[in-house]
């Protein structure tokens, strides 16, 4: 049961994503992404006639939102079930960097510093959760893809879009990370 409890190294974790891919293109003709299924739950749960929204998404989206509900399902289950209690291995250098934007807490996988209600309600957590969010839900729709949409799916795929995409993620996530956030904090 400990297999259960603890992280799964890098070597067995990111083969099984990176063949589970292929396997549902090559069985399904499915590709693998998250984003879209915000899409099909719109589609299915509003009433008027959206455009956007008008399709059959039972047809289309059905098995994505079973993928979604079975991601919930494990994170309850590996969040609260399967809960490994031991903090998360951080590297010292990423510790320090990180106590250097105030952040100090690293009991979970969030800090708690910017993942909390009372955080929410200052300037730089609305600008952070608040505008940040909006931003990578328009950022995954404008680019056709979530983050590990693009990064797993599409590269797997050999997609040129899907190699810019990331390349703008991780440039994005730099830009924020030494210039923004010490510019909040």
């Amino acid at each position: 049961m400990d297999f259960l409890t603890q992280p799964w190294p890098w070597y067995v974790a990111g083969p099984v994503i990176g063949l589970f891919i292929p396997f549902l293109l090559i069985t399904a003709n499915k590709a693998l992404g998250i984003s879209s299924s915000l899409r099909h739950a719109c589609a299915a749960c509003v009433p008027a006639k959206v455009p956007f929204f008008d399709y059959d998404w039972k047809k289309d989206g059905s098995w994505n939102l079973l993928f979604v509900l079975g991601v919930v399902i494990g994170g309850v289950l590996g969040g609260f079930v399967f809960a490994n209690p031991d903090p998360i291995n951080l590297s010292q250098s990423t510790i320090s960097d990180l106590s250097e934007l105030g952040i100090t807490n690293f009991n979970g996988l969030v800090p708690a510093e910017i993942f909390n209600w009372s955080f929410v309600f200052t300037l730089p957590g609305f600008i952070i959760l608040g505008i940040g969010g909006f931003l990578v839900g328009f950022g995954a729709r404008y680019a056709g893809g979530c983050t590990s949409g693009h990064a797993i799916s599409g590269l797997s795929n050999l997609q040129l879009a899907s190699l810019f995409a990331v390349i703008g993620f991780f440039t994005g996530g730099l830009i924020i990370t030494h210039l923004i956030y010490p510019i909040l904090f």
